[in-house]
């Protein structure tokens, strides 16, 4: 099978890509990504052993770039991972958010149609929702976007299922709560607190920190997206939950205990707008039809993730200087990659 990802340089997206070559050695994988400042060629650093691995740097909002990757590939199966996702810089310059994550989704179902795929995975969010005070958000909840960011994805959801009833295009969305572990780029939560604390930085907090969050390791969610791939109804919405609900504050002190760092590093800033209270998804559906649940227990993952960046302090760094690009500037033409 010949699966289209996009976005796979960036956290999930290259999680996903490793740990789907590992699980379908003989699948063909085409990577394509923008390469923004988010997007880090190192995070699939060892993937040119692969045989049937191939990247191309491409922007999914350009049509006739898009036109081209299909036209020369022929996918059978597009996963969407790519995205703008960090909901401050949504708050900032929303623009950017609505031509990825809307328009750059219109790009790609049109390609999609045009070539006919045998399958279009949306990879979406929780934030889609909105915040829950009680219970939990299942797949037919309404949506209720609070951020730009978070419309944008909504937006997106919503072009997806169009195309499914108006040209029966064979979709599947996946909406996942918070993730977490290894290659995350340290803009969000817990990579930015874990940086922060390494180098005794302040650690900002917004509002009183009691904002909740439902965590899922990285790896769970790979395994979900994939089970939806295969097996997942056509036109259906999943929900993927850790079930481990903590509040931000909560996490930041175990991060700080973990690493032996003093609680003076936080620093309660104010609150950013329209910032959601509580996010909490129930995974009845995917756990009744696909049989999926988390292996991962937070902590586990936890650990796992901490030592993951103490022992990659040079990558965390890197983001930082922007010096990863280099990486892809030494390597490029030596590790199959193709520029449309």
């Amino acid at each position: 099978m010949k699966v289209l990802v996009t976005g796979g340089c960036g956290f999930i997206g290259s999680n996903f890509i490793r740990y789907f070559a590992a699980k379908h050695p003989s699948d063909k994988i085409i990577n394509v990504d923008k390469l923004t400042y988010a997007g880090n060629l190192q995070n699939l650093q060892g993937m040119d052993k692969q045989k049937g691995y191939r990247f191309v740097k491409a922007d999914i909002t350009n049509a006739a770039q898009m036109r081209k990757v299909f036209k020369n590939f022929r996918p059978e199966v597009v996963i969407n991972f790519a995205a703008e996702t960090h909901v401050d810089r949504s708050i900032t310059t929303p623009g950017a958010f609505l031509k990825t994550n809307f328009l750059g989704v219109g790009v790609l179902l049109n390609c999609a149609l045009e070539y006919g795929v045998d399958r279009f995975l949306q990879v979406s969010t929780d934030e889609v929702y909105g915040s829950i005070a009680r219970g939990k958000f299942r797949e037919g909840s309404v949506l209720n976007p609070s951020s730009p960011y978070s419309a944008s994805k909504a937006a997106a959801d919503g072009l997806v299922m169009a195309y499914y009833r108006t040209y029966g295009m064979p979709v599947v969305i996946t909406r996942s709560s918070n993730n977490y572990g290894p290659y995350q780029f340290p803009e969000k939560f817990i990579p930015l607190v874990i940086f922060n604390a390494m180098n005794g930085k302040k650690i900002p907090v917004y509002g009183d920190g009691l904002q909740v969050r439902d965590w899922v390791y990285v790896e769970d969610n790979c395994q979900a997206i994939d089970l939806v791939l295969q097996n997942g109804r056509i036109g259906e919405i999943y929900n993927i939950g850790g079930q481990y609900e903590r509040t931000n504050i909560y996490v930041i002190k175990k991060i700080l205990r973990t690493l032996k760092k003093p609680v003076d590093l936080v620093e309660y800033v104010k609150d950013r707008p329209g910032h959601d209270r509580r996010y909490a998804l129930s995974i009845a559906k995917i756990r009744k039809h696909l049989g999926w649940q988390p292996k991962i227990s937070f902590e586990a993952g936890f650990l796992k993730t901490i030592k993951w960046y103490n022992k990659n302090r040079d990558w965390l760094k890197n983001t930082q200087t922007g010096a990863y690009r280099s990486f892809y500037r030494k390597y490029y033409g030596k590790l199959g990659l193709t520029q449309i």
